[in-house]
């Protein structure tokens, strides 16, 4: 409701002026009355207005002093909107109070249409400014808050904090003491949820994140950083989620920071919170204070993880899954300091998967694919995950170099996949028709069988076509679409193109020089 100001010495007039406007504006102004300058400036100092509707002539403090001590005691954004009152004789002495910004000038008798004219005139251009006014100031929060929030977010990253004084307005409306979160959705497979999707189901569970956490902050890695006054917010977030069942949403939790100099270390806490989760398989919040004590750590476990390497190749796969369970003290996995879980982790990949992967790796595209999913425990919600994953790994990889050494000794098997394919070159057939045949899985016999042969399958394979159409080439007058067909190639072209990457010259030019 605005504040109108009325000022006329006629009681009159200023008490018909009220009762005017209040009837046809019964709830937009809050009217005042006085009786001549002097009290309207009392007034006006104590409880600013909005409007001033003001005679001219007065006794103690007429209009045009009233005007002029209300521009002394008012800045010009502050001044209020001035409409003047003045009879006919004065109305050329009333066009001098133009240097005051007076909005209008109103001869009496006064007309109802004239005065309600002019008060929706000042409406609507107040309620513009007042638009504008807002507008602006949201746009400043908006930007101020986009530039606080870049400047936290490569807090997060320095190692040492230092404030410097250009920084200060850049950190204004930062909130003190506070709690950071951050947050991480994993589906079932291990991905996890992009940050603008984790949003907008953050915002399903609480409502708008700006209105309730004090920052809202992606970071480099793509994971949701909430910023509150205290960690009720968090496990609120909590609830909610595990009440809808969403049980990929992970939340890490730190300590309660204090000063901005704390953001860093606040971040860390609540990532190494988040990270925490893997070990436990039913919380979607860990609070980092939770943490700090009771955590054990063992020495790096370097012999047993060698005693692995060992046996891998031995078919002593019993004896190889206890080990891996001593390595990684699974008995005391809840209590363990995830440190330890780490240099296992690295201890295993460098020392054993490395070493593994060096001598037969690039020869087995499924395993391969098993060992860049092991290479990190955080590529899975669960720890137990990884650890069936790693286990799997190992076993597949201990039955690979089992197979692998069978085949480089059991020439037996190659001379019957060579036989069956001399005997059946003429058919569709593929390597994986000829491992079946021999009874090896496809992956041991492409190794075997390069080993062997000192080519490829697909590559001898080729050469044998190759070496019966040159045959039928030189015996026969078979056409060229028919000795392609013969000897197995699915059309004449590849039939000519393979011809001329293994013979240098076409078939048509192989007959013709072979019958001169």
């Amino acid at each position: 409701m605005m504040k109108l100001l009325i000022v006329d010495d006629e009681k009159n007039i200023r008490n018909g002026l009220k009762v005017m406007i209040e009837r046809n504006y019964p709830s937009t102004y809050n009217i005042v009355l006085a009786g001549n300058g002097a009290e309207a400036l009392k007034l006006f100092r104590s409880e600013p207005a909005d409007i001033i509707i003001t005679d001219i002539r007065m006794p103690v403090m007429d209009g045009m002093e009233l005007l002029e001590q209300l521009s002394l005691d008012t800045s010009v954004e502050n001044r209020p909107e001035i409409v003047i009152l003045s009879g006919y004789d004065d109305f050329q002495y009333a066009k001098s109070a133009i240097r005051y910004r007076v909005k209008e000038y109103l001869l009496k008798p006064i007309r109802r249409d004239e005065l309600f004219k002019i008060l929706e005139q000042i409406n609507q251009e107040m309620m513009e400014r007042d638009s504008s006014i807002r507008k602006t100031e949201q746009e400043m929060e908006a930007f101020l808050q986009k530039l606080r929030s870049s400047r936290i977010q490569s807090l997060l990253i320095q190692e040492e904090v230092q404030l410097e004084s250009e920084h200060e307005d850049e950190l204004k409306g930062f909130v003190v003491p506070f709690t950071i979160g951050v947050l991480n959705y994993h589906y079932n497979d291990g991905k996890r949820m992009k940050s603008g999707e984790l949003r907008v189901i953050a915002e399903r569970l609480v409502g708008p994140l700006e209105k309730k956490f004090t920052e809202v902050i992606t970071d480099w890695d793509g994971k949701l950083v909430l910023f509150g006054r205290n960690k009720q917010c968090f496990t609120e977030l909590a609830h909610r989620a595990e009440f809808k069942e969403l049980t990929g949403l992970l939340i890490g939790i730190s300590s309660e920071g204090n000063t901005m100099n704390d953001i860093r270390g606040c971040y860390k806490e609540a990532c190494r919170a988040l990270q925490y989760s893997i070990l436990y398989s039913r919380a979607n919040l860990i609070d980092y204070d939770d943490l700090k004590q009771g955590r054990l750590c063992f020495p790096s476990p370097d012999e047993e993880i060698r005693k692995l390497l060992n046996m891998l190749g031995t078919e002593r796969e019993k004896e190889m899954k206890n080990l891996l369970a001593v390595i990684f003290q699974i008995e005391h996995l809840k209590l363990l300091d995830l440190s330890y879980l780490e240099v296992v982790g690295r201890g295993i990949n460098e020392r054993v998967l490395d070493e593994v992967f060096r001598v037969h790796g690039e020869s087995s595209v499924e395993v391969l694919k098993l060992y860049r999913q092991v290479g990190s425990m955080y590529n899975f919600r669960h720890f137990h995950d990884y650890y069936r994953a790693l286990e799997h790994l190992l076993i597949s990889v201990n039955d690979y170099i089992i197979a692998v050494r069978s085949a480089h000794t059991e020439h037996a098997d190659m001379k019957e996949a060579l036989a069956y394919i001399e005997a059946n070159y003429q058919r569709p057939i593929n390597m994986a028709m000829v491992s079946n045949h021999v009874s090896l899985s496809y992956s041991y016999f492409s190794e075997a069988f390069k080993a062997n042969i000192g080519e490829s399958f697909v590559l001898y394979l080729k050469k044998v076509r190759i070496r019966h159409a040159k045959e039928l080439l030189t015996t026969t007058h078979y056409k060229l679409a028919e000795v392609s067909e013969t000897v197995g190639f699915e059309n004449s072209k590849q039939f000519a193109r393979v011809f001329r990457e293994l013979e240098g010259i076409s078939p048509g030019e192989f007959r013709a020089k072979a019958q001169q």
